[in-house]
C-alpha cells in the first residue's frame, strides 16, 4: 500500500464519484476571489475536506455522562452557522461537506489540517474503510484554555488515500457496518 497522488484522486473522483462535491485543485479564496479561506480540495497526495455548517458542541449543562452505549441528546447543543465557537478544553462533532465512496481496494487515513493544529485544535477521524460511503463525522477537540473558532465550508482535515495491491476479503459494506451511508452528523451507536 502506498499513498496515491493527485492525478489518481482526480481520476477516481471523476470515474467513480469517490468525492462529491469535488474540488479538483486547492481552493484558497472564496468564490468571489477576495477573502482567503482555509484551503480545501486536491493536494499532492490527498484531499482536504471541508466542514459543513452543522455542529454538535458538547455541554455539561445537564451533568450528563458521555456513554457510547447510551448516548443522550442532551450531551450537546446543536448549532447551524457559518462559524462555530468550541468552548475551552471542549469537544464538538461536525460533518464533512463532501460525501465519500471508498473503493474496495482503498483505505484512507484522515488528519487535521496544520492551520487548526497550530491553534490547538485536534481533528480526529477514524479510517474510511474499503466500500464505506457517507458524510464523514468529524471529531473536533479544543485543547486550549480559550474558545476556538471553526469556519464552516472551509478546510478542516486531509484525507490520504492508500490503494492496496489486492482487494480485501471483507469490506465495510460486506460487514453491513453501522455507519454506512451516514448523512449529517452521526452520533455513537452500538
Amino acid at each position: 500500500m502506498s499513498p496515491q497522488p493527485d492525478s489518481w484522486i482526480r481520476m477516481m473522483a471523476q470515474k467513480y464519484g469517490m468525492i462529491e462535491p469535488f474540488a479538483d485543485s486547492q481552493v484558497r479564496k472564496q468564490e468571489d476571489g477576495n477573502k482567503p479561506v482555509i484551503s480545501y480540495g486536491v493536494s499532492s497526495y490527498g484531499y482536504d475536506l471541508r466542514v459543513a455548517g452543522e455542529f454538535k458542541v458538547f455541554t455539561n449543562i445537564y451533568n450528563t455522562v458521555v456513554d457510547p452505549k447510551q448516548f443522550q441528546d442532551n450531551s450537546f447543543v446543536n448549532i447551524e452557522a457559518d462559524e462555530c465557537l468550541v468552548p475551552p478544553n471542549s469537544f464538538a462533532l461536525a460533518r464533512s461537506v463532501e460525501y465519500f465512496r471508498i473503493p474496495r481496494n482503498v483505505l484512507t487515513i484522515c488528519l487535521g489540517k496544520s492551520t487548526y493544529a497550530r491553534c490547538g485544535i485536534i481533528v480526529n477521524v477514524t479510517p474510511l474503510e474499503p466500500e464505506w460511503e457517507g458524510h464523514v463525522t468529524l471529531e473536533i477537540s479544543n485543547t486550549t484554555p480559550l474558545p476556538a473558532k471553526i469556519y464552516a465550508n472551509e478546510g478542516l482535515a486531509q484525507v490520504i488515500f492508500f490503494e492496496a495491491n489486492e482487494v480485501c476479503q471483507t469490506s465495510y459494506a460486506d460487514r453491513k457496518g453501522k455507519y454506512m451511508k451516514q448523512h449529517g452528523i452521526t452520533i455513537p451507536c452500538v
